[in-house]
Formats: C-alpha cells, sequence, structure tokens
C-alpha cells in the first residue's frame, strides 16, 4: 500500500489512517466550498494571463500563424494524458501537496520533496510577474508613469509609479485570498467571464474584417520547425490545469469525484482554443510580418485592421483581467503548496496555520504575498530567467506525477488513507480506480510527453535551450529549499 510523507518519516501502511485521523483532528480544516465552475475558473485563470498580448510578436516569430497556432493545439494534445493522470491522482488522493505528495507515494522523501518545491516556483514566479505587467500595460495607456526613475536592475530602469501599482495589487489579491476561498473564487469567476466575453468579441471582428492574404507567410521557417519552436513555450503558458488538485482539500462536501476530472479538462481544451485563435485572429486581422518586434502586437494588429483606435483599449482591458485572474490563480495555487509543505513540517509548522475564522491558510498568503513584494522589486530582468526556469519545472512535475501513478498503479488499490497529514479524505467521493493496464499506458504516455518537455530546456542542440542565467536561478531556489529543509524542525 502507498506509503503517507509524515514530519519527511514514512509510516507504516497499518499506522496510516491512524496518523492522518489524528492530524485531521489537531488541524482545523480548509473551508470545503468548491465546486465545478469554481474550480474551472481557478485553473483557466491561471493559465491565461496578459502573454497573448505582450509576447504575441514572439509567438508569431517563433513559428508564423500557423505554427503556432498548431504548435498550441499539438501541446494541448500531448498534456491531454498528463491531465488524465492528474484527474487520477486527485480521485485517488485529494491532497494541497499536489505532486509533492503522489510522488511521497513510491520515492524517498527528499525526491518529493524537491519535486513539490520545484513545482512551487512555476506558480509563485507568475506573481511578481505578472505585478510588474500591471505596470507595463499601464504605462502604455498612461505614459506618465513613467517619469520617476528610481533604480535600475541589470540595465533596466524601474519606475516608481508602476512599483505602486505592482504592490497595491499584490496587496489586494492578498488580502482577497486571506479572507476566504469564496471570496478568491468569485473574484476569479468575474475576471474569467469577461476575459471570455471580450475573446469572443474579438474572434468575431476578426473573422468579419480580416483578410487571408494577412496569413501569409502561414509558417515562419520549415513547418517542422516553425511548431517545435512554439511547442517550446507551450508548458509555461498552459501551466494551470494541474492546479485543481491543489484545492482538493477545499471541495464542497457533496461534490462528486469526476468533477476534478471534467473541470482539468475544461481547463486545458478551452486554454489551447484560446491560445489557438488568438494567434489566428490577429494574423488574420493585419499582415503578421509587420507585427514582429512590436510591443502589444495583438492591440496594434487591430488597430491597423480596423483603422480605428477604440480596439487597442478593450484589448489593454481584457489584457487588465486576464493579468489580475492569472495573478490570483497562480498566487492561490502557490499558497496551497507552502500551506501543505508547513504541514508535513517540511519547512516551518506556523505556515501550515488555518485562520478560524476565515479558514485559509493565512500565514501561507501572508508570506507568499510579502515573497511577491520583494520579487517585484527586483525588476522584470531578473525575473526573465526565473521564469524559464518555470516552464521547465511544470514540465519536470507533470513527468514526476506520471511515473508516480504508473508505479502505483501496478499495485493493489486500498482506500484508506494515503495522504499527507491534514488531508480532509482519503479519496474522493464516487470514486472508482481505472483499469490498472488503462492507467499505465495513459501515465506512460504522459510521461513520454513531459519528459521530452523537459529535456527540449536541458539539451543543448535543443533551440531555446537554458542558458547560464536560468541554471543559476534553478540553482538559487533549489539551495533555497535545501536550507529551509535543512532548517527544519527535526
Amino acid at each position: 500500500m502507498p506509503t503517507p510523507l509524515h514530519n519527511e518519516t514514512l509510516a507504516s501502511p497499518g499506522s496510516a489512517g491512524i496518523l492522518a485521523a489524528s492530524a485531521a483532528v489537531r488541524t482545523p480544516h480548509l473551508a470545503r466550498k468548491l465546486r465545478l465552475h469554481d474550480y474551472f475558473a481557478l485553473a483557466f485563470g491561471t493559465m491565461i494571463g496578459t502573454g497573448w498580448l505582450v509576447l504575441m510578436d514572439d509567438w508569431l516569430g517563433r513559428g508564423g500563424p500557423a505554427g503556432a497556432a498548431l504548435g498550441f493545439i499539438l501541446g494541448g494534445i500531448i498534456l491531454l494524458p498528463v491531465g488524465y493522470v492528474y484527474g487520477q491522482w486527485v480521485l485517488r488522493l485529494p491532497d494541497a501537496a499536489g505532486e509533492a505528495a503522489y510522488t511521497a507515494q513510491v520515492f524517498p522523501p527528499i525526491v518529493s520533496y524537491f519535486t513539490g518545491w520545484i513545482m512551487l516556483l512555476a506558480y509563485f514566479i507568475v506573481c511578481p510577474w505578472e505585478a510588474i505587467a500591471l505596470g507595463k500595460i499601464a504605462a502604455y495607456i498612461f505614459p506618465q508613469l513613467d517619469s520617476i526613475k528610481v533604480y535600475r536592475v541589470a540595465g533596466q530602469p524601474v519606475f516608481l509609479l508602476r512599483l505602486v501599482l505592482g504592490v497595491a495589487l499584490t496587496i489586494f489579491l492578498t488580502t482577497i485570498n486571506y479572507r476566504g476561498i469564496r471570496q478568491s473564487a468569485n473574484f476569479q469567476k468575474g475576471m474569467t467571464s469577461i476575459v471570455l466575453l471580450i475573446f469572443v468579441a474579438l474572434i468575431g471582428i476578426s473573422a468579419v474584417r480580416g483578410a487571408p492574404a494577412n496569413f501569409q507567410p502561414v509558417f515562419r521557417a520549415t513547418p517542422l520547425v516553425s511548431i517545435l519552436l512554439t511547442l517550446q513555450i507551450v508548458p509555461y503558458f498552459l501551466t494551470g490545469f494541474e492546479s485543481v488538485p491543489k484545492y482538493a482539500e477545499e471541495a464542497n462536501p457533496d461534490l462528486r469525484g469526476k468533477t476534478y476530472m471534467t473541470a482539468i479538462a475544461m481547463a486545458l481544451g478551452v486554454g489551447v482554443f484560446f491560445y489557438a485563435f488568438s494567434v489566428i485572429a490577429v494574423a488574420y486581422i493585419a499582415p503578421w510580418p509587420s507585427l514582429l518586434g512590436k510591443r502589444f502586437a495583438t492591440a496594434i494588429a487591430f488597430e491597423h485592421g480596423l483603422g480605428v483606435h477604440w480596439p487597442v483599449q478593450l484589448i489593454l482591458v481584457m489584457a487588465l483581467f486576464g493579468l489580475f485572474q492569472c495573478f490570483n490563480g497562480n498566487f492561490a495555487a502557490a499558497t496551497r503548496m507552502v500551506f501543505a509543505f508547513g504541514r508535513n513540517g517540511c519547512i516551518p509548522a506556523p505556515l501550515a496555520h488555518v485562520h478560524p475564522r476565515f479558514q485559509t491558510p493565512s500565514n501561507a498568503i501572508l508570506i507568499v504575498g510579502a515573497a511577491t513584494l520583494v520579487a517585484v522589486f527586483l525588476g522584470d530582468a531578473l525575473l526573465v530567467p526565473v521564469t524559464e526556469v518555470g516552464s521547465a519545472a511544470a514540465a519536470f512535475g507533470w513527468l514526476a506525477s506520471c511515473v508516480s501513478l504508473l508505479i502505483v498503479a501496478s499495485r493493489p488499490f486500498h482506500t484508506g488513507s494515503a495522504g499527507l497529514p491534514g488531508a480532509t479524505q482519503s479519496v474522493a467521493i464516487g470514486f472508482q480506480p481505472a483499469r490498472p493496464a488503462k492507467l499505465q499506458i495513459i501515465a506512460t504516455l504522459g510521461a513520454t510527453a513531459a519528459l521530452a518537455l523537459v529535456l527540449m530546456k536541458f539539451l543543448p542542440i535543443a533551440p531555446g535551450h537554458f542558458t547560464t542565467a536560468e541554471y543559476i536561478a534553478l540553482a538559487v531556489w533549489l539551495l533555497l529549499g535545501a536550507i529551509l529543509r535543512v532548517r527544519r524542525p527535526s
């Protein structure tokens, strides 16, 4: 039977239920209020930020309209087995620790710890990135925000008023999350609804006012190279569907097990559709080669295609809402992982504190908020290599989860608690384990896809592989994790 991780000590199978039950008595539970629409909004919002606006020229430069769109679609198809694996894991093991809990079933404690620690980076680094992006977008609308330069980081200026906006947004979202998962989920649903409504409107405008001639040439280079160059960045932009398990302990008590799988599939499918059709809409409404090297290429394309300025304002509004939802989704996921680490004793236990009134991981929320504020002052020049590491970190977490399920699938299934201390229940309501052979096939496909995505970042022969800056950022993050693990209470 899979064994739980408890203060870095593997418990015997017979004691697993006792350990989890006693921990549940001692530790207040998180609020259990989330339903399908909440899970979809949290996962979809974690994926969709401002990349479709600020990086559209890079996407088109990598693959051209067909190469970029096919790269996202192919990436989504490749990730379907990974999504299925996460759906199976959350049914078997509803635990906020996510990847750390899954790998703890088959690997030594140090492996599960660093798997979770690396995955935490994929969520956390998005928070300061989006806080900084707010200033960039706002400065495009109001150039006066760039009037006061306070210092430089790596040669790039940092502006005071941009900093104020980023700090204010961080404090605002920290407050929302502190006061309850229901407030956070409602905020997320509002942002997601607005983003999708404006997205549909833009697709319609492009279809009516665009021209097929703008789409030429359909590929930037050869079809294969164009698709592969886009496929490299897919893990970063589709990271989010696997965040559903991070809120598994906050599900409404009558939520059926299949809801998790549905939310993951919806988030992944809608996310792929969003990115692919964003590329198509931009390239269809204006000649895409003219957009290369342009800041906010998406807005410029619609302005040129329509000959009026109001679409720019509409797109920037949509970008702001996308930024809010992406920041909030990644912030919430990161706090749940910090909470789970504190609960199992890998990092200081006070980080597992649950607020008695709001039923949120209040200390974890405060520490992630504080860390985000510190990172905001570093500027985007230093955050760029860390963001690249976050893309590889997500793919590594997917790989670890798939390999763990591949091993677990060969074992007899038990319904006893196998999670980390404090998890609300051992298996989801109505869970029926899939056939072992089916699980092994799908987990193998998922592991193969995730391994390929990881290797694309680490192999020197792969275009777009890690540079020295990315390796340094990864080493610093791992060193920080090692320090926290060594200094944990015995």
